[in-house]
């Protein structure tokens, strides 16, 4: 039999039945905070629990594309706004038992951007919100979701550590003092101005002068702050660890 009349020959149906859908933990900082996109289910299964955004992948598309649609339904993103985003492949999970009705394996996405919009609760969501993380606790959740937001979490906050995308958090030009705010409101640490100044200007490619100051000094007045944008390192090295991880390798 050659390739042509085994598929011609070939069943679907002789397999268990599997769907594929993508979860999105998607993070901004507002307020000083850290926080996470969460959508209420308005359908069973879970309904009025909190849930990523997600959904199943359409038979059109690839995952990536699936989960920028997701994000987009959630929070009203489009064109340009949507690209600035950092999409990035998190983990899979196939727990037999994770959903309810059939055996569904969720592929996460993890995401990021400055000041996203107020969201809006996409067509099987009653509700949409951007929550604090640190209140995360206060929220009954479907599926595995809680699982995927640990993992989404401390994947974010590692990648800080190596890479320079805590810049995408920020507009594209910042100054150091607000890209160490970043790094605080992730990590959960209050860092030392000078040493993070210090740190972040000895990484090459990590960020680059603009040549321009902020128009105005600090609340307490001052020289006016330098302006920086993103270098185009991909890797930090050295590395920026979080207070905690720099104690163990002392």
């Amino acid at each position: 039999m050659n390739e042509q009349e085994f598929l011609a020959a070939y069943d679907p149906r002789a397999y268990p039945a599997v769907a594929v859908t993508v979860d999105v933990v998607a993070l901004t900082v507002r307020s000083d905070a850290l926080h996470l996109l969460l959508v209420r289910r308005g359908v069973p299964p879970f309904e009025g629990h909190w849930a990523l955004p997600g959904g199943f992948v359409r038979p059109d598309e690839d995952l990536a594309t699936g989960a920028r649609r997701e994000l987009a339904e959630e929070t009203g993103l489009g064109g340009e706004r949507l690209r600035r985003v950092h999409l990035e492949q998190l983990a899979s999970y196939g727990d037999p038992g994770r959903d309810p009705r059939m055996r569904i394996v969720s592929v996460a996405y993890l995401a990021f951007a400055p000041d996203l919009p107020d969201p809006a609760a996409g067509s099987d969501a009653d509700d949409a919100i951007w929550l604090p993380v640190t209140a995360l606790s206060s929220r009954q959740l479907a599926f595995d979701h809680d699982r995927i937001i640990d993992d989404g979490l401390e994947r974010a906050r590692s990648k800080l550590e190596y890479t320079p995308l805590a810049t995408r958090f920020l507009d594209t030009e910042f100054t150091i003092s607000e890209l160490r705010a970043v790094y605080e409101t992730v990590w959960g640490h209050p860092l030392h101005p000078g040493n993070f100044h210090r740190k972040v200007l000895s990484v090459p490619g990590f960020v680059d002068s603009t040549g321009a100051s902020t128009e105005r000094g600090g609340t307490r007045g001052g020289p006016r702050a330098k302006l920086y944008r993103a270098g185009d390192a991909r890797l930090l090295h050295p590395a920026l660890l979080r207070p905690a991880r720099e104690e163990t390798v002392r």
